[in-house]
């Protein structure tokens, strides 16, 4: 009779240590394998992006969150899966858009229910502003999309006014598996 001994070695964090915070992250390091990248900016508890990134083996997923228990969340959920293409960043969310994500890098972007910052002199903390659509036309490859979802009417009227404004995007149907 054999045994085999079973590892009990946590399987390393999936939350990404920033090498720099003024120099785009090196995909090509963090993803060995070269596959399509796609973001969630406001990754939350991260329950979203665990099971889209299970879902879809064949896609990188990077998922970015300023609350530090809010990334741990999404790092205990792929860890618990096993995901090896799965990535946590902490860093504010447009920060990371604009310095740290390779130009031209992401397939599509992921902004569903952002703060919706209703108040009047609060406003100008909306992620989705005048600028963004400048910001993630830079990220996305030329067939790039950036998915939206919020439940603030207010909001969905600026995210439609903002998006209407650049002629980089157009309004394409939202895909089955993302419509839950």
């Amino acid at each position: 009779m054999q045994a085999k001994l079973l590892s009990t070695a946590e399987p390393p964090s999936l939350i990404y240590d920033l090498a720099s915070i003024v120099k785009p992250i090196d995909l090509a390091v963090v993803f060995p394998k070269q596959q399509p990248l796609e973001v969630e900016l406001g990754s939350g508890d991260g329950s979203f992006l665990a099971e889209y990134a299970r879902l879809h083996p064949e896609h990188d997923f990077i998922g970015v969150e300023r609350l530090l228990g809010r990334i741990r969340k999404l790092d205990r959920k792929g860890r618990r899966a096993a995901l090896t293409n799965l990535l946590g960043v902490r860093i504010e969310s447009s920060y990371f858009l604009e310095y740290l994500l390779p130009r031209h890098s992401a397939v599509a972007l992921h902004i569903y229910f952002p703060d919706p910052w209703p108040k009047q002199k609060h406003r100008r903390h909306r992620l989705i502003n005048e600028r963004f659509p400048i910001l993630a036309h830079q990220a996305l490859t030329s067939e790039g999309r950036v998915y939206l979802r919020t439940d603030d009417e207010n909001y969905f009227e600026q995210m439609l006014a903002v998006f209407a404004a650049s002629p980089a995007f157009q309004a394409v149907e939202t895909p089955t598996d993302l419509r839950a």
